[in-house]
């Protein structure tokens, strides 16, 4: 028979075991579910080497090197090896490669990236070899050669093709994302607010539109090729389309009334918004072009921010204020089979996983006075309605969005005293922050 200390003692360790056992499935929920895997690659990636003595070999080495490593790092999916343990012997070509030497501790590798890159004239040539070095009779996995004009841009663009063939092989046939792209709003002064784009790394920021106005929400298409945002334009909130092979705006229709948060369907086929052309605000869907607009919903309370299900393009999910405050509902494409999917607080800014499995979406779950609650971050599966919470009371943080492998989820932050544009892995885990100056907002990031 227990004391009642004992028993007290008893207790408590099996609520402690409880919690453990919950946040472990939770994060063993996350990372099944968005693909990353328990076990992770032990990959050595040393230094590429210089394969000539051309001048210009420095800067590029150390441009291409650098954007390698972050890219494979930045994947979820490999144990990087220090470089302080790599065997001072790097190889530059199949013939230097000492398997012993990175198979065995302390790098202690299954898998190595080698390589050399060499500036001649105005071109550069990148070799680079991925080698399962626990195998070798027969180690290669991957052999590529590149050649692009000996800049920085153009190494660093090498890198990214090279890092998304390894993470390719190496991450069960799904894509990388090193030569993705996100697009963002950036506030340039006097209350304009303008798109931007930068890649996935925040390296390469660049203005897109040059409107003198207030953009917001820009959702590129899943070719890559049409930007559609909302802005004001004559006095009133339009959707816009800006094509990004002439670099301008092109002709969209004018709906009237107000226009908010285009998306794309994941066929790039369809658009749904957010309108007040019949009075009230309510989602509707078009033909790409604009044509062929129809209401879906119809409810006392606003209804706002849709997002399509990308794998199926027959749900959508959006905001509304149909009970008081914003919830997250999905519905069919056509405004059937509405479902609510948060229970409580303040739930805005859905976002649906490539895979069509999850949502992520920003959520005050204590809202109200007296009950004073964080915007973080939360992923939920939609069938079961089961969530976790991806970040934890670092400022207010919203407007999430999937990267194109649904490993990564890039979203806008409030936690540095600016309001910027930060990227995590999909279990919530190695955030970092894209953007550190002026003030950077609502993030989508391309189809591919």
């Amino acid at each position: 028979m227990l004391g009642k200390s004992s028993l007290v003692r008893a207790i408590q360790l099996f609520a402690v075991a409880l919690l453990l056992c919950v946040a472990s499935f939770a994060q063993d929920w996350i990372k099944t579910g968005t693909g990353l895997g328990v076990e992770k690659i032990r990959l050595a990636v040393p230094d590429f080497k210089a394969s000539n003595n051309d001048a210009k070999n420095a800067d590029l080495l150390r441009t291409f090197n650098d954007t390698l490593y972050n890219d494979l790092d930045n994947a979820g999916i490999f144990d990087m090896v220090s470089k302080s343990f790599l065997p001072t012997d790097i190889p530059g070509t199949p013939a230097d490669v000492k398997f012993e030497a990175y198979s065995s501790p302390p790098p202690n590798a299954a898998m190595l990236a080698f390589g050399n890159l060499g500036a001649s004239g105005n071109n550069v040539t990148v070799q680079g070899w991925l080698y399962d070095v626990k195998n070798v009779t027969s180690p290669q996995v991957l052999g590529k050669q590149y050649t692009d004009a000996a800049t920085t841009a153009a190494v660093r663009t090498i890198a990214h093709k090279f890092a998304d063939e390894i993470i390719f092989r190496l991450g069960g046939g799904i894509a990388g994302i090193a030569e993705s792209s996100i697009y963002y709003v950036r506030s340039s002064g006097a209350g304009h607010k303008e798109i931007w784009a930068m890649d996935y790394d925040g390296n390469n920021q660049r203005q897109i539109t040059r409107l003198g106005s207030i953009s917001l929400s820009p959702r590129i298409s899943p070719d890559g090729s049409r930007l559609a945002f909302s802005s004001i334009t004559r006095g009133s909130w339009e959707i816009l389309m800006y094509s990004m092979e002439l670099n301008r705006l092109v002709t969209f229709p004018r709906f009237g009334g107000g226009n908010y948060s285009p998306a794309w369907s994941g066929d790039g086929t369809k658009l749904a918004l957010a309108s007040s052309r019949g009075g009230a605000t309510e989602i509707y869907t078009c033909d790409a072009s604009g044509k062929n607009m129809k209401q879906i919903t119809s409810s006392r309370g606003p209804e706002s921010s849709p997002t399509w299900n990308r794998k199926t393009n027959s749900q959508i999910a959006f905001v509304s204020g149909r009970t008081g405050l914003p919830q997250i509902y999905t519905m069919e494409a056509d405004g059937t089979n509405v479902q609510r999917v948060t229970d409580q607080g303040y739930a805005v800014s859905p976002s649906w996983s490539p895979n069509g499995q999850f949502l992520v979406f920003s959520w005050i779950r204590k809202y109200g006075p007296g009950a004073p609650g964080a915007q973080d971050i939360y992923i939920m599966d939609v069938a079961s309605k089961q969530w976790v919470q991806l970040t934890h009371d670092g400022g207010r943080n919203d407007f999430p969005s999937w990267s194109p492998d649904g490993r990564h989820i890039v979203f806008q932050s409030s936690r540095s005293g600016s309001e910027q544009i930060w990227t995590m892995l999909a279990d919530g885990t190695n955030q970092k922050a894209l953007t550190t100056s002026g003030s950077n907002s609502q993030p989508n990031w391309s189809f591919k």
